[in-house]
């Protein structure tokens, strides 16, 4: 055993050697570190590739090589505390960290740790490629070990912090010293030592001139706290640095269209590594319209300088194409580059204004622009933008819950209305019941369907979803209203249109993938809504923001409570744009700062100026047009009209009242039984005022009406609002009648008439041309009249309950076999037939033949009873 241990611990160490060689003969030497060149920046272009909109440098950038005693002992130890806590104590591959990311992977199913130490970071950042293969990992750590036994652990550390990318084209601590905080490396502070050492992560993302200083901050408190679990800092040195306030440089980059130009480069950081784009040369052609970006930047710099009147001070704007699903145009705020204070918005105070954010892709609460998604849904359910539905003051609370009582925007309640116009008007309290009809759970999947990456904890949403209690991003907004301009077609948002290295290999490269997520007759019903100037004009007025004239637009206009937000969203067929106004600090604007007055006319001016920019002819050929470029139809298109839905139901139909259908016993005025004659059943119409939830079963309210309409939890926080406001309108109570509730109790099988033929006999032969007819009747009703046929021919009436008479065989009646029937008839037309057969021997008649029979109308049909009894009625009457 001892000899087969050894055996296999030499095989084991011959393996390893020969992978080692194996791997290493295609490896660079680390003597060769100062020959690395990052010679070639990554370029970011417009649609037509004509365009530069920015360059991602490496040491091209700002960059200055510095030694170990020229950078701060803070920045070394908050490198390592974040990066690589065993780095002086491994020879350049952890093992400990290896094993622990493996299992934290494992629990999470995701990568969520790297076990990578700083000198494999090193390796892989500048000598191999960013691919993710077990070969490059190998390579990876046979160059770490080496690169260990050739230098210090503090020359390596000193590499790595003069070689890594901080963001904003800083390459290596001096530069980012410099360009963040305008001071050399030895200068920096333990706050600012603790910023910088959090950039690398994610370098545009974290980066102070973005949209995400919250996260940065998160994680530079982080890093002080594993300085201070690591002993480099004490507990009090970590909380000062935490409270002191940051002095950013302004930022100088050379920029087009910078909020999207960040938006990508995050991108390209979370799938490339920021050192491959800095040395790659790749070529990025993204699907931004420079004309467009520059009218999106025009008319919100404009649109912001108005609103101050409304104490609104910021401002963006995302265009997409809703054919292709592909980013026009994106402004994040009114002026990237404008210059705040000292300390600017992250000195703690409140700010209404932050340049760098790209509110764009932030989550804000959309107010009303929500509905629509909700409409939707509702009407992929079944309901029509006929169904009524009551705008009277509600309480949608159950139970104990806290009263829940929205309120319409103009503080008025509009009594009966239709979904369309709902929707129109935009009216709150309508909107709140469309949610609860659709189901929560079921909207919020369809936003998710739509392109919403936000609401992801359905249960802390409520009721309020549809007035933008939850939060979304305008893009994701915007990108779902495609969805109604594709007619339920979703293009996915897309932001590149190619990628290729300095080879000129493509690596990427737009591919359209529509997909449909909401049925045609929904989207359309919605863009029928939306694009109503008729019906929307009655609140916003005639010919508002929302109305362009000669060209259908859809439009949906939200406010969130307190003004904190004013949205616009609205499409062609072609073209979909969206405008969110207000202040990053959520201060809120007054009471004038609706989205209808702060955010529409933004819209209305971008694609006013966006068709009158972009519009060409469809005669124009393509000739001389610059590949990519994005064009839009001078000839106005219009949307196509949805279905005319009839459902059959009344209020889904468009009816103020339900209607109850029953079926009315016409002698008694009671509902009919199974024992009433069908003569005398008449269905008769009850007309009502109920809510909704009365006539239908929400979640199928195609179905029956529901028998117990009361156990669905909210129908008594419908009913009573409706009964209240129907109570009091005098014009309503011919409607309101309720139909009879007892059923039918005279036409019962007890009370039909007892006929007893007493002669003839049955089966008897009848030799002469006359008959002793003898027939008494019982009716416990009494005898209306008594019908008696012969072979089906109609011989006379009797009002008496008992017959006593000689009747007269006609002579055309044959011998043979004869049928004597007699119907009687009670006061409320119960009715019984008694029938006997007989032999007719009559001397001299001509005998019965099936070929001379000429009567064939049947006793039931033979004589009008219909007239009869219509008299009948008269009487009673």
């Amino acid at each position: 055993l001892l000899i087969l241990f050894l055996e296999l611990i030499l095989l084991g160490l011959s393996v390893l050697g020969g992978v080692f060689l194996y791997f290493s003969r295609e490896l660079p030497s680390p003597d060769r570190l100062n020959q690395i060149s990052f010679s070639q920046s990554t370029k970011i272009y417009d649609r037509t590739g004509k365009i530069l909109l920015y360059e991602i440098y490496g040491t091209q950038g700002k960059s200055t090589y510095v030694e170990a005693n020229q950078i701060s002992k803070y920045i070394k130890e908050a490198t390592v505390a974040t990066e690589d806590a065993q780095f002086y104590h491994h020879f350049g591959i952890n093992f400990r960290g290896i094993l622990r990311a493996i299992y934290y992977n494992l629990i999470k199913h995701r990568i969520v740790q790297g076990g990578s130490t700083i000198t494999q970071q090193f390796i892989k950042n500048y000598f191999l490629s960013p691919q993710k293969t077990l070969s490059r990992k190998i390579k990876e750590a046979i160059l770490a070990i080496e690169l260990e036994m050739k230098y210090s652990k503090d020359e390596i550390l000193t590499m790595y912090l003069n070689q890594t990318s901080y963001g904003s084209n800083a390459h290596g601590i001096e530069a980012a010293s410099e360009v963040f905080f305008g001071k050399h490396a030895n200068n920096l502070s333990l706050a600012e030592s603790a910023i910088l050492a959090a950039l690398p992560k994610a370098p545009t993302y974290y980066s102070p001139y973005g949209s995400h200083f919250k996260a940065l901050k998160k994680r530079q408190e982080y890093i002080l706290n594993r300085m201070s679990q690591s002993g480099y800092i004490s507990p009090k040195q970590a909380t000062e640095a935490k409270k002191e306030k940051l002095q950013f440089r302004l930022s100088r980059q050379k920029i087009k269209a910078p909020h999207f130009v960040m938006y990508i480069r995050e991108y390209l950081e979370n799938k490339y590594g920021l050192n491959y784009l800095e040395r790659s040369g790749l070529k990025i052609y993204t699907s931004l319209d420079w004309p467009l970006q520059q009218i999106a930047e025009k008319v919100i710099a404009e649109g912001v300088k108005k609103n101050k009147k409304y104490q609104a001070h910021n401002g963006a704007l995302v265009a997409i194409d809703p054919k292709t699903g592909q980013i026009l145009a994106m402004v994040g705020s009114k002026d990237y580059f404008h210059q705040l204070e000292p300390a600017g918005c992250h000195s703690g105070k409140n700010c209404y204004f932050e340049p760098n954010v790209n509110v764009s892709i932030c989550s804000r609460q959309p107010g009303s622009s929500f509905k629509p998604i909700v409409y939707a849904e509702a009407f992929e359910r079944g309901y029509t933008p006929k169904t009524i539905l009551y705008d009277v003051l509600t309480n949608f609370a159950i139970g104990r819950q806290k009263p829940y009582i929205p309120k319409n925007y103009d503080l008025r309640t509009h009594g009966p209305v239709t979904i369309r116009q709902a929707l129109a008007w935009s009216l709150n309290i309508p909107a709140v019941k469309v949610l609860y009809l659709a189901g929560k759970d079921n909207v919020i999947s369809l936003a998710h369907q739509m392109g919403f990456t936000t609401l992801q904890h359905p249960e802390r949403l409520g009721l309020a979803l549809v007035l933008g209690g939850g939060e979304v991003k305008l893009l994701d907004e915007v990108g779902a209203y495609t969805v109604f301009a594709q007619d339920g077609i979703k293009h996915p948002i897309t932001a590149i249109l190619k990628i290729t290295d300095s080879n000129g290999k493509t690596l990427e490269k737009f591919e359209n993938k529509p997909k449909r997520v909401l049925s045609a007759q929904s989207a359309r019903e919605i863009n029928s809504i939306l694009s109503d100037e008729e019906t929307r004009a009655k609140i916003f007025g005639s010919h508002s923001p929302l109305y362009l004239p000669e060209r259908p637009t859809a439009a949906k206009t939200g406010t969130t409570d307190n003004h904190r937000d004013a949205w616009t969203i609205g499409y062609t067929p072609s073209l979909a744009a969206g405008v969110w106004v207000g202040n990053n600090d959520n201060r809120p604007m007054n009471k004038f700062g609706a989205g209808l007055y702060a955010a529409a006319p933004i819209w209305h001016n971008f694609m006013e100026m966006a068709y009158q920019t972009k519009g060409v002819s469809t005669s124009t050929t393509n000739q001389n047009r610059v590949d990519n470029d994005f064009t839009l139809p001078n000839k106005p298109e219009k949307f196509t009209p949805p279905k005319d839905v009839i459902t059959g139901k009344s209020v889904l139909d468009g009816n103020l009242y339900g209607e109850i259908k029953v079926k009315i016993d016409r002698i008694s005025g009671k509902l009919a039984t199974k024992f009433t004659p069908p003569d005398l059943i008449v269905e008769k119409i009850f007309r009502q005022i109920h809510c909704l939830l009365y006539w239908i079963d929400k979640d199928n309210p195609h179905g029956s009406q529901p028998e117990h309409p009361e156990n669905d939890p909210q129908f008594w926080n419908w009913e009573r609002p409706v009964l209240a406001w129907a109570s009091g309108r005098s014009n309503l109570k011919n409607i309101n009648q309720t139909p009879p509730q007892q059923k039918d109790n005279l036409h019962l099988p007890q009370n039909k008439p007892i006929i007893k033929i007493i002669f003839p006999k049955n089966k008897s032969t009848i030799s002469q041309d006359k008959i002793s007819l003898q027939v008494k009747v019982n009716a416990p009703l009494g005898v209306k009249e008594v019908d008696v046929f012969l072979n089906e021919k109609f011989l006379f009436s009797s009002i008496k309950s008992e017959i006593n008479r000689e009747i007269d065989i006609p002579d055309e009646i044959k011998n043979g076999s004869a049928k004597l029937i007699v119907r009687a008839y009670d006061r409320v037309l119960n009715r019984s037939v008694e029938e006997i057969n007989f032999n007719l021997d009559i001397p001299g008649r001509e005998n019965y033949s099936t070929t001379n029979s000429t009567s064939t109308t049947s006793a039931t049909t033979s004589k009008p009873m219909l007239n009869w009894w219509e008299k009948f009625f008269q009487e009673e009457k």
